[in-house]
């Protein structure tokens, strides 16, 4: 399906200026956010603490459920409303290492009921994760992000040169840090299932990237005498129509989950939303223009060496 004639011309090259300032103030944005925020703001699965799904039957308010929790000693943990309103169901967090986490799950139950009746109360998800195991899963989240990134390097500059691979890593930073900076600003938690999504989009812009890249490496062979910006413009070009197609299937996809996913899966799924679109951008604004970049360098630096 071509949704571009052939002989489309779009000058991506031309415009990776305007585009790399976008991306500048993006991360800007991500790195004030994160020093505004501390950092990113973890899970339970990260931070260790306790994590409570709850459904009533009745109308509640945080505040009245904060209330019935003093007995256990959770009144200070955070409440707030989960899934779509009217559903009358919450999520309470807490980050208390005082806490005895082998009966939490009847103590809490238990508490609940007998403030706000025990047919009225249901327990639907309660996760507990000590300091240390938050700590060590953490680690193991960041080592399997760069641990990607040192993979995909190495495949990309075997597959085609080491500009690409460093081009193609750089795009993916962009797009971990990006999403890292959307997730800071409307304050949604870092945890496991945001791992695999930034490993998901790290998949997905790969990809992306890896065709361009493709095609640059076959026209170069077609035409070896052509300037490399109008190369990379020319491949850009011939594979719009494919990139186009990709990402709007992929966001069909990833919007219905965002929209009829449910609470547990809509951060998952928020994080896909802005990563699809992030990876196609740095596949045409950011790994391109970067090989294009180093090639300019290497020439420079090249005729400065045969003058000295």
């Amino acid at each position: 399906m071509e949704f571009f004639p052939p002989n489309t011309n779009f000058d991506f090259v031309g415009k990776q200026k305007y585009a790399l300032a976008i991306s500048g103030f993006l991360i800007l944005i991500t790195i004030i956010s994160l020093i505004m925020h501390h950092g990113p703001r973890y899970g339970v699965d990260f931070s260790g603490g306790l994590l409570i799904q709850v459904k009533f039957s009745q109308t509640v308010t945080a505040d009245e459920i904060k209330e019935k929790l003093k007995s256990i000693n959770l009144q200070d943990s955070v409440v707030q409303e989960f899934g779509e309103r009217g559903q009358h169901e919450f999520l309470i967090r807490s980050r208390e290492e005082n806490i005895n986490l082998e009966n939490i799950q009847q103590l809490v139950l238990k508490s609940l009921s007998q403030g706000f009746g025990e047919k009225n109360v249901e327990l639907r998800r309660v996760e507990t994760v000590g300091p240390k195991a938050g700590k060590d899963l953490r680690k193991m989240g960041m080592l399997a992000v760069i641990s990607s990134w040192i993979l995909m390097l190495i495949y990309v500059a075997f597959r085609f040169e080491f500009s690409f691979g460093v081009g193609g890593i750089i795009a993916l930073a962009h797009d971990v840090i990006v999403v890292l900076g959307a997730f800071s600003l409307t304050h949604r938690e870092i945890d496991l299932t945001i791992i695999a999504a930034f490993l998901t989009i790290i998949g997905y812009s790969i990809n992306d990237t890896i065709v361009i890249f493709d095609r640059v490496r076959e026209n170069r062979r077609k035409r070896p005498n052509e300037p490399l910006p109008q190369l990379i413009n020319r491949s850009i070009n011939e594979t719009l129509s494919r990139t186009i197609l990709t990402v709007t299937t992929v966001l069909i996809g990833v919007i219905a989950l965002f929209v009829f996913g449910g609470g547990v899966i809509h951060d998952f799924a928020f994080a896909m939303l802005i990563g699809v679109i992030t990876g196609t951008w740095s596949s045409l604004y950011i790994a391109s223009p970067f090989v294009l970049f180093w090639d300019r360098y290497t020439k420079k630096r090249g005729r400065r060496l045969i003058r000295k």
